[in-house]
């Protein structure tokens, strides 16, 4: 074989591993991205806020966080991917199904303590990679405390009627009309950050009051006042310039020097902290473009912001 001919095979077998080294680093490469996506999906939904008992230091998502209601007392149950006592059996479809339309794997109906009535609007792929995060977790092996919920509340099958009356499946379909930074806002304002659950009054059946959203209540989660963050100027946000509303979001900084506690201070800490930049930016954009409500009761500016 003569020298160039020796050349071109010894360049074509480097082209053939260079290609079979680019094929086998791929898949990694995609399993890396849709795991960095579900963790900050993970920490933006605030799952282990509300599935781990951090009162008593329990193991995340190992169930036990406690969750005062007027219709009794919610505990938060082990989602780990434990396949006896967590969600380990789950498949994807059983996974999604939660989410999208608040149904256990064998049909029952899930309370709207947990938030599929927000999470329904999340995306596919956003959905299905939250999944493979959560199943990298380590498996806890304890048992999910029963709800203790006042009659009849306790019943599970009048959830259907509720769901009739109050709850609209599927995805998030943005507003073509809007620019990329609102849609991008909207969809985690009102999907993955849910923010609405607490900031929106709430009827007598537990549902959103919607004609009210986001200007806050004084009656919210465990009993605590919940601040309007409508654009009013008087009684919501609308008073603050951007660098007050990011100081907020990120470390929980009020515009008269004090900070958040309470619930909104766990929110800051393991949810809207890790918001990269630009979806800080987004989400500060879609509030801006809310309807101004005046609400009083649950002024923003007023001393214990929860």
């Amino acid at each position: 074989m003569s020298r160039s001919s020796s050349r071109t095979v010894d360049a074509a077998r480097a082209a053939v591993l260079a290609l079979a080294l680019v094929l086998a680093g791929a898949p990694g490469a995609a399993g890396d991205e849709v795991m960095e996506r579900g963790a900050y999906l993970f920490a933006l939904g605030g799952c282990a806020g509300c599935h781990t008992d951090t009162a008593d230091g329990g193991p995340v998502l190992a169930g036990g966080r406690v969750l005062a209601t007027p219709f009794g007392t919610f505990y938060g149950p082990n989602i780990t991917p434990d396949p006896e006592f967590g969600i380990g059996g789950w498949s994807d479809e059983d996974f999604a199904k939660a989410l999208r339309h608040g149904l256990r794997p064998d049909g029952s109906h899930l309370y709207p303590a947990f938030p599929y009535t927000s999470f329904t609007g999340m995306r596919d792929e956003d959905v299905s990679a939250l999944k493979a995060y959560i199943f990298s977790l380590p498996p806890v092996q304890t048992e999910s405390r029963p709800h203790d919920l006042r009659f009849p509340y306790g019943w599970r099958f009048p959830l259907g009627g509720w769901k009739a009356l109050n709850f609209t499946p599927g995805p998030f379909a943005g507003d073509p009309g809007r620019d990329e930074t609102w849609n991008r806002g909207a969809y985690l304002t009102e999907a993955v950050l849910h923010c609405g659950e607490c900031h929106t009054p709430r009827d007598w059946l537990g549902a959103l009051d919607r004609s009210r959203a986001y200007a806050g209540t004084a009656a919210g989660p465990e009993g605590k006042k919940v601040s309007n963050i409508t654009p009013d100027k008087e009684t919501g946000i609308g008073a603050w310039d951007d660098a007050q509303l990011e100081a907020l979001l990120k470390i929980g900084f009020l515009p008269d020097g004090d900070v958040v506690g309470s619930v909104m201070g766990e929110v800051v800490k393991q949810s809207t902290s890790k918001l990269n930049d630009g979806d800080r930016r987004a989400v500060i954009a879609y509030l801006r473009s809310l309807e101004p409500i005046a609400n009083p009761d649950a002024k923003a500016t007023a001393p214990g912001w929860e």
